[in-house]
């Protein structure tokens, strides 16, 4: 018997065709790799919860960042920022296509700012 977890927490199911897919550049992989394997965990479970359904909605751990200009090359503006702990998660959205790109995930102690992480 197969388990479906939205039944088991009692989720609203979403209409089809409204879940953003998620990418995770090369880059994110890596640093994603090199993070602990509970807190990776907790990373990717958020990515899935906050970013399949409406990753342009700004909430309490979710905001855009409007005057960062990103270090890498390739992406759309603006830049948004996922908090989860002390970790972020760098991405943009084409809503478009439906799809969020996962450009980078950094650790980011209290004393620092997010200029100095990136």
């Amino acid at each position: 018997m197969v388990l479906n977890l939205d039944e088991v927490l009692n989720k609203e199911q979403p209409m089809p065709g409204e879940k953003y897919a998620i990418r995770i550049s090369s880059s994110a992989e890596r640093e994603l790799a090199s993070v602990p394997k509970a807190i990776r965990v907790a990373i990717i479970r958020a990515i899935d919860e906050q970013l399949s359904w409406e990753p342009f909605v700004q909430t309490r751990n979710r905001k855009p960042l409007v005057e960062l200009i990103p270090p890498w090359e390739q992406g759309l503006l603006p830049v948004w920022e996922l908090r989860v702990g002390e970790h972020r998660v760098f991405y943009d959205t084409d809503g478009v296509i439906r799809a969020v790109t996962v450009r980078a995930v950094r650790h980011k102690p209290p004393h620092r700012t997010t200029e100095d992480i990136l």
